[in-house]
């Protein structure tokens, strides 16, 4: 087989057991939390869980975005994230497929999971059951409402990511700094490194 079929088929698979893994994290922890609070605060969790999915997207856009030359200097003199930025744009299509598919996909499925309990509770309250004619139109209005805020806040964030992609991977490569740093996870592999193999 094909080194590159054989390394994209190995990373496909990796992905796909980490999405399995994180969406039922995401799922069994939004509904738990979501049942044992009013409709208000489902209602904000449900704009946070549409908030991080949207800032995922940007992150994973600016990643594809941005050039390397900008962090080369900062890396040299040892800049906190610099080096980790190179690496992230040197693994931009799995760092995007990450960001994009696995975080945000998920952010998707859970925000409309957690969108239909919030339309519950909602229905409870007014003693309406399953399938009255107040939870149907609620429902309607609420999933349009969350569609309408991830399409939206995914235009802004693509814009935000093409034009600010190097403040936005910087960032980032300060996040994965922290993280490599402080729980000894290697997230990014480094290509330098590995290229000297």
């Amino acid at each position: 087989m094909n080194p590159q079929v054989k390394k994209s088929l190995k990373f496909s698979i990796t992905i796909a057991v980490i999405t399995f893994v994180l969406a039922a994290i995401f799922s069994v922890v939004s509904e738990s939390v979501l049942s044992n609070v009013i409709w208000l605060i489902g209602l904000l969790i449900v704009i946070i869980i549409v908030f991080i999915g949207v800032m995922f997207d940007m992150m994973g856009i600016a990643a594809t975005a941005a050039v390397e030359k900008p962090f080369h200097a900062m890396a040299a003199e040892k800049v906190t994230g610099a080096k980790e930025a190179v690496n992230i744009i040197r693994n931009a299509d799995k760092f995007a497929s990450f960001c994009n598919d696995v975080i945000g996909d998920i952010s998707g499925v859970v925000s409309g999971t957690a969108s239909a309990t919030v339309v519950l509770q909602i229905a409870i309250i007014y003693g309406e059951g399953d399938g009255s004619a107040l939870q149907i139109i609620l429902s309607v209005i609420l999933t349009s409402f969350v569609a309408a805020l991830t399409v939206g806040g995914k235009a802004l964030g693509k814009y935000a990511a093409i034009n600010a992609s190097t403040k936005l991977i910087f960032f980032a490569g300060k996040v994965v700094a922290f993280i490599e740093k402080n729980f000894k996870i290697r997230l990014i592999p480094n290509e330098t490194k590995e290229a000297k193999k």
